[in-house]
């Protein structure tokens, strides 16, 4: 199994739809990474399934394109922020594992 790690920092922020979908834009640079070791190995919607650790919290998840932003975005689920003391506008610093 081959694993790509990537570390980065990025600001949560919250769709402003109902839902309260909360979500970090991976950096571009990253993002072209993801989309290169991943090309073959891309789930529905070209999601790519990813392991995610904010400070103490880890779990498992998928990240999605977004044309919009020319990258991808991470949900970051409500138990997590909760776990981490996080709400929109906090800069997250993460690791973010995609294994094929």
């Amino acid at each position: 199994m081959n694993e790509l790690n990537i570390t980065f920092s990025g600001e949560l922020w919250e769709v402003e739809e109902k839902g309260g979908w909360h979500f970090v834009t991976l950096p571009k640079d990253d993002a072209e990474q993801i989309k290169f070791f991943t090309s073959d190995a891309r789930g529905g919607f070209g999601s790519v399934k990813v392991t995610v650790t904010i400070g103490e919290t880890a779990w498992e998840t998928s990240i999605f394109p977004d044309s919009k932003r020319d990258s991808y975005l991470l949900p970051v689920k409500a138990d997590v922020r909760k776990k981490e003391n996080l709400q929109a506008g906090d800069v997250v610093a993460l690791k973010l594992t995609v294994a094929i």
